[in-house]
């Protein structure tokens, strides 16, 4: 037990049958959740994301909480700041309130910069919390906003794509002063993840924010053209 909460165990391998495992798995936990869901009255529907929605929340309090706990907590890599983390703090307003502007800044940045992370993993735990902790959320984010997508029934348009980016933005200008003042690097404002991520094409700092910046009205752009091809169509 006190392994599984409190010990570093460095045995995941990205890239590998046991990375596409972990993959399939949560694709086929969504697709099953969501057909499930579909089949379900509206208040079981309402009630199942806010469940699931707190889940992926109350893991990331419960690892600051462990941190606090074992006095390992640091206040320059461990407040739930990375987008991420924040998004799994705060998507229980998304599922209570299904306001739609939260939907549309969340969907676009979750598809891009959370997807993106179960792709190109910077944690190597495997079965123990700290796993548990990155694949719920980072999985479990795009498994929601596709739950509120067809459950829900929210879909993106053109005008999202912008308030998105906007969004993202105010982020990204929070994070530069929170990492000013305390010296951190929460959304890797100052330097590169320390694993291999597609930040690297980019160059070093600040031409990867650069990078970033240019292409991710494209990226969400792309995110967003099956939903005004279907829609066009009907």
């Amino acid at each position: 037990m006190h392994d599984f909460f409190f010990t570093q165990n460095q045995d995941f391998t990205p890239y590998t049958l046991q990375h596409l495992f972990i993959i399939l798995f949560f694709i086929v936990f969504g697709v099953l959740l969501i057909q499930w869901a579909k089949k379900q009255s509206e208040s079981i529907q309402i009630r199942t994301g806010n469940i699931f929605a707190m889940a992926i929340s109350s893991i990331v309090l419960l690892s600051v909480g462990l941190k606090i706990y074992t006095n390992e907590f640091d206040i320059k890599e461990d407040l739930p700041l990375h987008l991420c983390s924040l998004f799994a703090i705060i998507i229980p307003i998304l599922s209570f309130t299904r306001k739609y502007l939260y939907y549309e800044i969340f969907f676009f940045l979750v598809l891009t910069g959370t997807f993106q992370s179960t792709i190109t993993p910077s944690d190597y735990n495997f079965l123990n919390l700290p796993f548990l902790r990155y694949w719920l959320v980072h999985a479990g984010l795009v498994i929601f906003m596709f739950y509120a997508t067809f459950i829900y029934n929210m879909r993106p348009t053109l005008k999202s794509v912008f308030k998105s980016f906007a969004g993202m933005q105010i982020y990204l200008v929070c994070m530069f002063v929170t990492n000013y003042l305390l010296g951190s690097n929460y959304f890797y404002t100052n330097r590169k993840p320390e694993v291999a991520t597609m930040l690297d094409a980019m160059g070093e700092w600040p031409y990867y924010v650069i990078g970033v910046e240019l292409i991710v009205i494209p990226y969400f752009l792309l995110i967003y053209l099956p939903f005004y091809l279907t829609r066009k169509k009907a």
